[in-house]
């Protein structure tokens, strides 16, 4: 945490401020970890729009939970498994889960080299965002957040073949639209 806090007592004093509802603290913890939950929550969203829906989500969660953190352990990573979570719910609201034939999937693969290497950030995040809820779901849980198949099966309600067909689709979609460089990134 990069709040002016130097001491392991002065971080459990903010804490019980976020705690009593005290705006200064809450404002402090928003304006410090904005940016980067941002950054979490654009990957699982469909658009930037939706992003602002699941951080503002995750951060009212996050201030009503607070009191179950345990100072001295790490408050961003705390904060980043709210909003992962929060985008987890947010896709199960969301979208229809269907099922895909894995043998179909295997169809798809590839072993050309990878197109991500040669595309900057905001690129490689337009890419994401134009994935189908269900194949970007899949895809940050496992390539990013390395949860394994069982666990995003458990977590996404379907079966673990339905999430290794989609990571396998959703890898070729992105390769797909970063190497035709079709993306349509409009800066905000």
């Amino acid at each position: 945490m990069e709040i002016a806090l130097q001491l392991e007592y002065q971080e459990r004093d903010f804490i019980k401020a976020c705690i009593r509802r005290e705006r200064w603290a809450q404002q402090m913890l928003y304006e410090e970890y904005y940016g980067k939950m941002m950054g979490v929550c654009l990957r699982y969203a469909n658009s930037h729009d939706d992003a602002l829906d699941i951080l503002h989500e995750g951060f009212i969660k996050v201030f009503r939970n607070i009191s179950k953190y345990q100072p001295g352990t790490s408050l961003s990573a705390w904060i980043r498994r709210i909003m992962v979570n929060t985008s987890i719910d947010f896709y199960r609201k969301n979208v229809r889960r269907r099922t895909e034939d894995i043998e179909q999937a295997y169809d798809i693969s590839s072993d050309q080299a990878d197109a991500i290497s040669q595309c900057t950030e905001k690129e490689i995040l337009a890419a994401i965002q134009k994935l189908s809820p269900a194949y970007r779901a899949v895809f940050n849980l496992y390539v990013i957040e390395g949860y394994s198949h069982k666990e995003i099966a458990g977590k996404l309600e379907i079966t673990e073949s339905t999430s290794r067909s989609n990571l396998v689709k959703a890898r070729s979609k992105l390769k797909a639209i970063l190497t035709s460089r079709s993306y349509g990134y409009e800066d905000e």
